[in-house]
């Protein structure tokens, strides 16, 4: 599975960005996915995640009532919405195809994209 992310930028606190995250190479729709991010000198933290069917999100409490994640199955591509965005939102964001476990854990993913980075001015 190959996993191309973008639309990261820079952006002042209080604003918005959406994030992409294309795959090929499998069959999209059978597939969990998530985000993830990684700040300067952090480890990556899990942000969102999506089932498959889109009947069931998962999110951080850090993100929770200001980020959303959706899929388009069609599309192969899972997005991630980014509201009311904070100094502390500052990292690069991963996409990821979940293969089992929990969706929190790093480790319950096998595919990674490149990453797109996120900068939030204060």
């Amino acid at each position: 599975v190959q996993l191309q992310a973008f639309g990261g930028g820079l952006v002042q606190a209080g604003g918005s960005l959406r994030l992409s995250c294309a795959a090929s190479g499998r069959t999209f729709s059978n597939y969990g996915m998530g985000w993830f991010r990684q700040a300067p000198g952090r480890e990556r933290e899990f942000v969102a995640g999506i089932r498959r069917s889109s009947s069931v999100t998962y999110y951080a409490d850090s993100v929770k009532g200001r980020f959303t994640i959706s899929r388009d199955n069609a599309k192969a591509t899972v997005y991630l919405q980014m509201n009311s965005l904070k100094p502390e939102d500052t990292a690069v964001y991963y996409c990821a195809v979940y293969y089992g476990g929990s969706y929190y854990d790093t480790t319950s993913y096998n595919y990674w994209g490149q990453g797109t980075l996120v900068t939030v001015s204060s």
